[in-house]
């Protein structure tokens, strides 16, 4: 899989979304402020994210976003496929080939392992992530981060 800053941030902030929803909808600038990712990136990401059933959208004062499903539900591989990254870890087309049409030396190779990173991913959901002790400690210390800043 070709994991791009857009797929790692995408990742990252739905982890933040569903680490901060249970106080009702988040903020795309308390996910920035957090994660240190740029409001305008996000809009672009929420946007695809939306899009594509992963996350939904409450307007006005008091808005801002909240998983369409439960952390159960949601893969990692789910959240990096709805925006728009591949699967893929080079660029081999499956159809056409690698080169002019033919496939490379290495083809079968790369599409297998393209195939056990998507089938990887799909197997992890965030409320597996969410359970990690070392995601709940850098939550707290995120969290305590912003805290101060704003009663500074």
């Amino acid at each position: 899989m070709r994991l791009t800053t857009k797929g790692r941030y995408a990742v990252t902030a739905v982890l933040d979304l569903a680490l901060h929803q249970n106080d009702g909808p988040v903020s795309l600038a308390s996910i920035s402020e957090r994660q240190c990712i740029s409001l305008s990136y996000l809009e672009q990401l929420f946007a695809k994210l939306r899009r594509n059933g992963i996350v939904t959208s409450t307007r006005g004062p008091g808005g801002g976003y909240a998983l369409t499903n439960s952390v159960d539900e949601v893969s990692v591989s789910d959240i990096i496929l709805a925006v728009d990254e591949s699967c893929k870890v080079v660029d081999c087309d499956e159809t056409e080939g690698c080169h002019s049409g033919y496939q490379c030396l290495t083809h079968d190779l790369w599409q297998e392992l393209s195939n056990e990173i998507r089938s990887f991913l799909d197997g992890i959901t965030l409320s597996e992530i969410m359970a990690n002790d070392t995601v709940h400690n850098v939550r707290i210390r995120q969290d305590k981060a912003v805290s101060e800043a704003a009663s500074a």
